[in-house]
């Protein structure tokens, strides 16, 4: 009782801590134009930006560009991670190909994805198969390379003594590589579900698809600066979800792991 009490204790402090500090950063925003230490035509006021919110949570055509950028960023996690799953179990499990593949991988995940978008363009014109394109290499990375760490983390003596019990290849998958690669196979998930939001965006703003990209490419083009930090703060809004989302998850899926219950028992 006192260990449940203790935890939510600091849960509501950290809660409030938060709420101060957000409380803090709009007052501060506010009160830099306001004292003209930045022109409002380049800061709004804080209550301008948060009045357009209002209104763009009442306007359909807001929530449909959202779900294009959200649609956009659903899929291409998905064929990104599913790829990556595959792909990353394969070359980890097989030492040869690991060390084959490794200068190869060296060389591909640092090209930023948005040097590709010309090349998508050329490949699929202004459709959002293009934007996929971009949304799933730069998502495969993040995954792929902590599967193939995670998969290649298996105990050698774990492995062994899975072999001499006689286990098949599918029981020391379920039971052995599985349960090792989960904790890393989160932590890439958690970080390919922000990278793929960011060029699901990025891509929107560039190649002009609907979306909250397009939207925010918009509102610069028109000078409406009040529009333009109303949609930054829901991308902002929405990189927080989906953290949080994918944070729950992962301690969801890893209960059972020591690095959740370290925390859980603080």
């Amino acid at each position: 009782m006192r260990v449940h009490s203790t935890r939510r204790l600091r849960t509501l402090r950290t809660a409030s801590l938060g709420v101060v500090g957000l409380a803090g950063f709009l007052v501060a925003w506010q009160l830099v134009p306001t004292l003209g230490l930045i022109n409002p035509q380049y800061l709004p006021y804080v209550t301008d930006v948060l009045a357009r919110l209002a209104e763009e949570f009442v306007d359909l055509a807001f929530w449909r560009r959202l779900g294009s950028t959200m649609t956009s960023w659903a899929i291409g996690l998905a064929v990104a991670t599913s790829a990556a799953v595959v792909l990353g179990t394969i070359v980890g499990l097989v030492p040869v190909l690991r060390r084959a593949t490794h200068t190869m991988v060296e060389f591909l995940r640092p090209i930023p994805s948005v040097a590709l978008i010309p090349l998508a363009v050329l490949m699929f014109g202004i459709q959002p198969q293009a934007a996929l394109v971009i949304i799933v290499y730069a998502s495969f990375w993040q995954v792929f390379v902590q599967v193939i760490y995670g998969v290649a983390d298996v105990d050698a003596v774990a492995r062994d003594t899975a072999r001499s019990f006689g286990l098949t290849r599918r029981e020391q998958l379920s039971h052995l590589v599985l349960p090792t690669a989960l904790p890393y196979l989160m932590t890439g998930l958690r970080l390919a579900a922000a990278v793929a939001l960011i060029l699901a965006i990025t891509a929107e703003m560039v190649i002009g698809n609907p979306g909250l990209g397009r939207m925010i490419e918009l509102s610069r083009s028109s000078g409406d600066a009040v529009g333009l930090y109303a949609l930054v703060v829901v991308t902002g809004l929405l990189g927080l979800l989906v953290n949080l989302v994918f944070r729950f998850v992962e301690r969801r899926a890893l209960s059972w792991h020591q690095s959740v219950r370290g925390e859980e028992a603080r």
